[in-house]
């Protein structure tokens, strides 16, 4: 006769330490757990509310600028140091840790209209309407002590006095050249006082220029003209510009995607930004839709899987670099025009410059915990983000997830903007419903923008 005896050691239950938690055992066999899923919906449900619950995105304002903020650029050898210039002359360097200005740099007798720093961070290029490229060596020794920087001004390492204005400038991301944008298209050389070469495609204004992060000789350039607003791809190892994309409205500003470097994203005049596949133009990859003006600023995160966009509907908005719609919209009643945006170079924070003279600190996860988290937190954190990825599909989780408070005027403006859409679209079906077969053929809408790709 066989007895079954239940036999537990006491050194498996014992705890060493006072401190040290309880040893649970438990048994995951799905036939003993009936209502495992239904308990997940819940967590999911409440992982979802505490998001909202938790979501503080704003950390603070840089206040020192006494005009509007034009432009900005990161300094890819400091993590912490972030430039800014604006519509009076004023540069800045700021310690967004500390939130404070860590020295400025003066010269400019117009507005800055373009910022960009070496591959090494230790140089710093400004340009702008007073016809002039200045040169300024980054200080490394007063990072980091920017508590008195009162009498903390720089002198340029060089002046550049040229024809014409400049609306925009871009370094190499390896390489000592860069590009300065305006009435036609400039490569300059850090030792040179001339351009090195110049490129120009009829009589438009340059507003925008990107170089490539993979490519070091090609890059991008967007221009302004009222008979064509074009997108521009520019090759050094070309005497002549490689080809150009004529849009119905104009472009503000180009950003590379830093993982994929042969996809760039748009952002334009009306509401939309517009994922390109530098191979491919004769079709936007996405269009991402949601802002109710026109979008100022773009600006990929170092991971390549979302972007940031500043409007002149006095919003930024946070999109998947594959997604149709925003994921975030952050906005405060203080904050005028966006002129700007930068995410960090640790994709943690986004950086914004407004028509305020202020330069906002955001989170790039509005509930995001900030400081250092214990391994248990962590694992409860990634737990409730995969629970709320289960069950994202469901119609409460997701009401909860997408749910955003908007500032009335933007709540009613994007809902006229739905209201005139729908009325196009109905319009066009009755059209076509009237008309011959074939006779009416609809143009998608990543090709409706476009009128003509030139080589």
């Amino acid at each position: 006769m066989k007895v079954k005896v239940i036999s537990r050691s006491t050194d498996e239950f014992t705890r060493e330490r006072s401190q040290d938690l309880q040893r649970v055992f438990r048994n995951f066999d799905p036939n003993l757990r009936k209502q495992e899923k239904a308990v997940e919906y819940v967590r999911a449900l409440n992982a979802a509310k505490l998001d909202k619950v938790f979501a503080r995105p704003f950390i603070g304002a840089m206040d020192g600028h006494i005009d509007s903020i034009s432009c900005m650029a990161k300094n890819p050898n400091y993590l912490k140091g972030i430039f800014s210039g604006s519509m009076d002359g004023d540069i800045r360097l700021w310690d967004i840790a500390s939130r404070q200005t860590v020295c400025q740099f003066p010269g400019h007798k117009g507005a800055v209209r373009g910022l960009t720093a070496s591959t090494d961070g230790r140089i710093l290029v400004s340009c702008g309407t007073d016809c002039t490229v200045r040169l300024w060596n980054v200080p490394v020794a007063t990072i980091g002590n920017s508590d008195d920087s009162s009498d903390n001004s720089m002198k340029p390492l060089a002046v550049h006095v040229w024809k014409h204005a400049f609306w925009g400038v871009d370094h190499q991301w390896d390489g000592n050249l860069f590009a300065t944008a305006g009435a036609q298209v400039d490569i300059w050389d850090h030792n040179r006082s001339q351009p090195v070469n110049t490129f120009q495609w009829g009589n438009d204004t340059v507003i925008s220029v990107r170089f490539n992060p993979g490519e070091p000789a090609v890059f991008a350039a967007s221009a302004r003209c009222l008979s064509d607003r074009s997108l521009i791809l520019y090759d050094l190892r070309m005497s002549s510009p490689a080809r150009k994309l004529i849009m119905r409205t104009k472009t503000n500003s180009i950003s590379w995607n830093p993982m994929e470097p042969m996809n760039f994203t748009a952002a334009n005049e009306d509401c939309n930004c517009y994922s390109y596949d530098a191979r491919k133009l004769d079709e936007a990859k996405c269009v991402h839709k949601d802002h109710v003006s026109a979008v100022m600023d773009i600006d990929y995160s170092p991971t390549g899987r979302e972007f940031v966009t500043g409007s002149y509907d006095r919003t930024v908005r946070i999109f998947q670099y594959n997604g149709g719609h925003s994921r975030e919209i952050y906005h405060t009643k203080r904050m005028q025009r966006v002129f700007c945006v930068k995410f960090t170079c640790d994709a943690s924070y986004v950086v914004s410059g407004s028509d305020d003279t202020n330069l906002r600190l955001w989170k790039a996860k509005a509930s995001e915990q900030l400081g250092v988290l214990l391994p248990r937190e962590q694992k409860k954190h990634e737990y409730h983000e995969a629970v709320k990825n289960r069950y994202k599909h469901l119609p409460e989780v997701k009401r909860i997830v997408r749910h955003r408070h908007l500032p009335k005027p933007i709540y009613k403006a994007a809902s006229l903007r739905r209201t005139m859409t729908e009325a196009e679209r109905r319009k066009e079906e009755r059209r076509k419903a009237h008309s011959g077969p074939g006779s009416i053929s609809t143009e998608p809408l990543r090709k409706r923008r476009i009128i003509q790709e030139v080589e």
